[in-house]
């Protein structure tokens, strides 16, 4: 499950990426697209960050900021697919993009439930 979740943040944030190089040029577009590749990336060096915590404690601190820029990423993700709706550009790439964020979320909240509840004392 490590590796698969290594793996599959690193895809998020080059996903992410590459539907970003696709969008318009402008400063408007700019802006959202700089903070979702932002907090995309970091979902993935967060989680490998919390690979190498230094207790159960710092674990789950790492893993609370995984959930947290997974939560900004679709928030940028919505926001560029409402856009993109608005101006007659159906992107399904980011509707796509959206579902994977929602499905690494569960992931994560479930790892924190157990990892608290394997350490009822953080």
């Amino acid at each position: 499950m490590k590796t698969l979740m290594l793996n599959r943040t690193k895809k998020f944030a080059l996903d992410c990426w590459f539907a970003c190089s696709k969008l318009p040029n402008s400063r408007e577009y700019n802006a959202f697209v700089s903070q979702l590749i932002r907090s995309s990336s970091s979902v993935g060096a967060n989680y490998r960050a919390a690979q190498r915590a230094k207790s159960s404690k710092d674990f789950i601190n790492k893993l609370k900021i995984v959930e947290e820029e997974v939560d900004e990423s679709k928030y940028f993700l919505e926001l560029l697919s409402e856009i993109e709706k608005i101006n007659k550009n159906e992107n399904s790439q980011l509707e796509v993009l959206i579902k994977e964020a929602d499905e690494l979320t569960a992931i994560v909240v479930s790892s924190l439930k157990t990892a608290r509840k394997n350490n009822p004392k953080n």
